[in-house]
């Protein structure tokens, strides 16, 4: 009991002392609270360190091959993407073919098995019916940068024309110009009887081939993967292509002529998946359309500077020569006359609007010039 009652008073003088000790040293409470308050600070650092943006990567399918414009362009918004997000967003770019056919890559896109896609309205004329208006030959002016400056901000395509594809699950997030079409043969096409029976390569828009049955000529769908074979074989006898497009992709090596016509533009379209992309988190998608504004600019000197330049080859091509047709304004107008009916046209078979959106572009376009 004694050895109780000893063992019973040194634990309670211990105990006491402690609490003494703890209420009467200050800088010991202060201690405790700022362990405390570094234990806070420490939590509310780890959530200021997460990452702004999750790590994720995205596929970007261009109709075009590396040193392209569209390649190009799937390029250079990928390292931009990449640094605005620190590097936790990839972009794989993809070239033509690497995933399917033009058709093929529309599909992948309204699928969400690709994220982003450069693609022209024309392979997708037979879903987008309102989207095959860009066939229409001479209704963007001759000027490119102004063209480039109605693709921009034409309510009549940024809005109404975008609304309609979003029905099939894509969503036009810009338009561009890849430049100026110019017409190649091995007849020399300098009037519009030049055309006539001429078997010309279209793509898959039957108002691209309302459009050349205008002229007289006898228009033939074909993939450009095989055009350059077409060409050699006379398959097909004639084709349009920007500048950059008909050096790079060797088509002066198996036609004779090229006439700079200006009777219309490549339009491509920046486009994604509109379930995936209206899913982004806010941060995200602003750093998307950031992006993409940014680029108009720039894909609009980057095709200048591949028309100039591939043009200057052409030219200089002693191996293949090839004659340049320049139209002037008297012949342009000849096919003009010829193209203008091409419009009723649309109203009336392929427009399931009756041409609202049409009309409403060729206002903006009369505003603009």
């Amino acid at each position: 009991m004694l050895i109780f009652v000893l063992v019973m008073g040194l634990f309670l003088a211990a105990c006491g002392g402690g609490e003494d000790t703890g209420s009467a040293d200050n800088g010991g409470s202060d201690d405790g609270g700022e362990t405390t308050n570094d234990s806070n600070d420490s939590g509310s650092g780890d959530a200021a360190d997460e990452p702004e943006f999750e790590k994720q990567t995205w596929r970007f399918i261009t109709e075009e091959l590396d040193g392209q414009v569209q390649y190009e362009y799937a390029e250079e918004f990928a390292n931009r993407i990449s640094e605005k997000t620190g590097g936790a967003v990839t972009i794989q770019p993809y070239e033509y073919g690497g995933l399917g056919s033009e058709v093929d890559q529309v599909k992948q896109l309204q699928d969400g098995a690709v994220e982003l896609a450069v693609m022209s309205p024309g392979f997708t004329g037979g879903m987008v019916k309102e989207g095959q208006l860009f066939a229409l030959h001479y209704l963007f002016p001759s000027d490119q940068r102004k063209t480039q400056d109605i693709l921009n901000t034409s309510e009549a395509l940024n809005t109404d024309l975008k609304e309609r594809y979003e029905e099939y699950s894509i969503s036009p997030l810009a338009y561009w110009t890849e430049g100026a079409m110019a017409w190649t043969s091995n007849v020399g096409i300098e009037e519009p009887k030049d055309f006539d029976g001429l078997k010309m390569r279209v793509q898959e828009s039957p108002l691209m081939m309302e459009s050349y049955k205008a002229y007289g000529a006898a228009p033939q769908a074909l993939s450009w993967s095989e055009l350059y074979t077409g060409l050699e074989r006379g398959t097909v006898e004639g084709q349009e292509n920007p500048i950059f497009f008909i050096y790079d992709a060797s088509f002066n090596e198996v036609q004779d002529t090229m006439t700079i016509s200006n009777h219309n533009n490549y339009v491509a379209m920046t486009t994604a998946n509109t379930e995936w992309f209206n899913s982004l988190p806010a941060n995200l998608k602003t750093v998307v359309t950031e992006t993409i504004t940014e680029m108009q600019d720039w894909v609009f000197n980057k095709q200048e500077e591949l028309n100039s330049s591939f043009l200057e080859e052409i030219k200089n091509d002693t191996e293949y020569p090839t004659e340049i047709i320049e139209l002037t304004e008297e012949q342009r107008n000849a096919f003009k006359e010829k193209a203008l009916p091409v419009r009723d046209f649309y109203r009336e078979n392929v427009s399931t609007v009756d041409g609202a959106i049409l009309d409403k572009l060729i206002e903006e376009i009369k505003t603009a010039e």
